[in-house]
């Protein structure tokens, strides 16, 4: 049997294969180094429109329990929400913490005297806010009022149904001790 291929072909043909599909990406490592390959998958955000909404969720929120409005106040938690107001306060769901708010605020007028914000977090669709609060609540059958003091950390997740896009899914209260 004849050979039709020559000796030499396999060699030049295997160069040519490595040269065609080797040199492109070569080529383009090169002509993007600079660029950080984090950044190529995770789309940049706008960190301070991120902080911008973060913030106005919070004032609706603390709007929302100066009006007893329960509707605003839940817009911006999601479904899934889970909060542990204190050792014995564990409400896991949207309809649980809105039934432990309405039963809440039936009973007092609440509104925040103070909300400053020690951290914020934000790292992609989630963030993570360490605040110091203090919460003046009257009785709505007269009474004294009384002060409450503690220490929040409040995680938002983007969620597209909460009119900022950010939402609560999980809060935690830590009680200020004296």
């Amino acid at each position: 049997m004849k050979k039709f291929i020559k000796p030499n072909f396999e060699f030049i043909f295997s160069v040519a294969l490595i040269a065609i599909l080797g040199l492109p990406p070569l080529v383009m490592a090169k002509a993007y180094k600079n660029i950080d390959p984090i950044s190529a998958i995770i789309p940049p955000v706008d960190l301070k429109k991120d902080q911008d909404m973060l913030k106005q969720t919070s004032e609706a929120i603390r709007a929302g329990f100066a009006h007893g409005d329960v509707a605003a106040i839940m817009s911006y938690h999601h479904p899934d929400v889970v909060k542990a107001l204190n050792y014995a306060s564990y409400s896991n769901g949207r309809e649980a913490v809105k039934a432990d708010l309405l039963k809440t605020l039936n009973i007092y007028n609440l509104e925040f005297s103070k909300n400053k914000v020690e951290s914020l977090l934000i790292n992609g669709d989630t963030a993570v806010e360490q605040t110091l609060f203090t919460i003046k609540g009257t009785p709505k059958s007269g009474g004294e009022p009384f002060v409450f003091e503690g220490r929040a950390m409040i995680i938002y997740i983007r969620y597209k149904e909460s009119p900022t896009g950010w939402a609560t899914i999980r809060e935690m209260i830590q009680p200020a001790t004296k």
